[in-house]
């Protein structure tokens, strides 16, 4: 059985000893009930692991010897997602199949026919974004990912447009009524590619033209209609076997 990874802060250095604690060292302890001499792998959730022993665990933490350590190169094209607001009950789905599928970054996108809505206060707003990042570092620590996703502050419409005319990025809009299947799209030209995914009730005309005249290209996911909550993922899939994205292992 592969061991168990955790996030911190710092990774030790071979032979070093590193305390464990908080969240992920209650996690450790109380949780997974960690015992002395258990092989674990640390995590600093920017590229780098270190493959430990537990020698010795606490109520709330856990001491473990480094025994090696290692890094991993990011994914090449990197790859963005804005995702439009799902309804509450599937808005933490859609950021957990999204890390799980390998995203690199996510941007909350408070689009016109969004149901949900965090834009009636600051605090609001606050609270999504925080809850997408406990998510994504939930999930990225589930699927063993050497990079914990950057969660973007939340952003509408026209904060979308310049954020994305100021990357170097290939846009991709889902949209259902593109005469240009995903497949067809050529992802080798730019290091970093974007994926937009609208709402449950769809991107608005105004939305895609002001996508489209910043350079956005539409393309067609499949012949379905997804969920918005699920879109990314299988796009992300197919990014996986279109690219060099999905040529690593786990760590073991």
């Amino acid at each position: 059985m592969a061991a168990t990874v955790f996030l911190a802060e710092s990774l030790p250095a071979p032979g070093e000893e590193h305390l464990l604690a908080g969240d992920e060292g209650r996690h450790a302890a109380a949780v997974r009930r960690v015992r002395t001499g258990e092989e674990l792998v640390l995590s600093d959730g920017a590229g780098g692991f270190a493959r430990c022993t537990a020698i010795a665990v606490g109520k709330a933490d856990v001491t473990v010897r480094c025994a090696e350590t290692w890094r991993v190169p990011p994914a090449s094209p990197r790859v963005v997602l804005v995702q439009a607001l799902p309804k509450s009950d599937r808005s933490e789905l859609a950021v957990e199949l999204a890390t799980e599928a390998g995203i690199d970054a996510i941007v909350p996108w408070q689009a016109a026919r969004c149901v949900s809505r965090w834009d009636g206060g600051k605090g609001k707003a606050e609270k999504g974004v925080a809850r997408w990042r406990a998510v994504a570092r939930s999930a990225a620590k589930q699927a063993r990912r050497a990079y914990v996703p950057e969660v973007h502050d939340l952003v509408t419409t026209r904060e979308l447009v310049p954020l994305l005319t100021s990357m170097d990025a290939n846009v991709v809009v889902l949209h259902e009524g593109s005469a240009v299947p995903l497949g067809e799209v050529d992802f080798s030209v730019t290091e970093t590619v974007v994926i937009v995914v609208g709402p449950e009730g769809g991107i608005s005309p105004e939305e895609l033209e002001a996508l489209v005249g910043m350079g956005a290209q539409p393309a067609l996911l499949g012949p379905t209609v997804l969920r918005t909550s699920t879109a990314a993922a299988v796009a992300l899939g197919a990014l996986g076997v279109m690219t060099d994205r999905w040529s690593g292992t786990p760590p073991d």
